[in-house]
Order: structure tokens, then sequence, then C-alpha cells
């Protein structure tokens, strides 16, 4: 499979199992909170200073599907290259272990933890993503494991499994 478009990216056999990914850092405002939370994750805690003060969490704080999704940004951001995939195939062990407050700053690590080619289509590789995101006082508030499919350079190259 000769793709023009994705030619000069990342494919399958350019990675390895161990291979660290920094997402950098992000500071989540309160504006960012309460834009994601009217859009996709309208609970009161996300949205109403008032109420989320008065919630569990004790104080505005993001949607754990919004910190997933700056995460997955910043993945995108900082991949060493641009990478052949053809999207997501799904997640498993996804742990949102902490809420990400007002004004906190979030980053971490995403790890190729396992790597292996589909059987069926060759063509294709699928990595899997260990996210392990941070506050800034070092404190776990997501893991996920991420499944991706990405584009194998040489579909006629033996199939092997890749364990870390």
């Amino acid at each position: 499979m000769s793709n023009p478009v994705t030619k000069n990216y990342a494919h399958f056999e350019d990675l390895f199992v161990g291979q660290e990914i920094d997402l950098g850092a992000t500071k989540v405002t309160k504006d960012m909170i309460v834009e994601f939370a009217r859009e996709f994750d309208p609970f009161p805690f996300h949205l109403d200073e008032k109420a989320a003060n008065a919630s569990l969490l004790g104080g505005l704080s993001a949607s754990g599907w919004h910190t997933g999704a700056l995460c997955l940004r910043k993945l995108i951001e900082n991949f060493p290259s641009k990478l052949a995939s053809a999207g997501g195939v799904g997640f498993t062990k996804l742990r949102w272990k902490r809420p990400v407050m007002v004004n906190d700053t979030i980053g971490g690590t995403v790890t190729i933890s396992k790597m292996r080619r589909t059987k069926s289509n060759p063509q294709w590789g699928i990595l899997t993503l260990q996210f392990d995101i941070k506050n800034q006082n070092d404190q776990s508030v997501m893991t996920m494991d991420l499944m991706n499919l990405v584009e194998v350079r040489n579909p006629s190259a033996p199939i092997e499994e890749q364990t870390q």
C-alpha cells in the first residue's frame, strides 16, 4: 500500500514498544472548563461555581471527557512526527483518578506499550498507547490505554507481536 498523503508520516515500522511521548503541560482555565461543559458535559459542577462549591468536588472542575480531549490534542501536537493514523479503535482502563480543577496544570506521558499487526488486514498495525496524566502536584488525574490503527509501510513484511 502506498498512500501519497501519508508517505512521509511515521508508520508502524517507525515506532517501538517503550517509546514515550512527553505531552507537555496545559493550564486548565475556568473559561475552558465552562466552554467545554456547555457544549458537551453540562453538569452543574462543570458550569456553575456555586453548585460546584456545594458538590462532592468542592469547586468547578473539568469534565473527565474534557481532560481526555486535551490529552489527545497534546498527543497529536507532541508526537515526534505526523503519524499515519486511521484513528482510535477503542480504549480500556480509563480512570479519572482526581478532578482537574480551575487553574490546574496537567501533563504527562504516553507510552507505546504494545504493537501488533492485524492478521486480516496486514496493511494495518494497532498501537496500544498508555496515558499517564498528572497535575502540577504530580498527582495522577487520568490513566487510559488507547488502541490506535496505524498504516504499515510494508504489508508483506512478517507479522510479529511486540510487547513490553
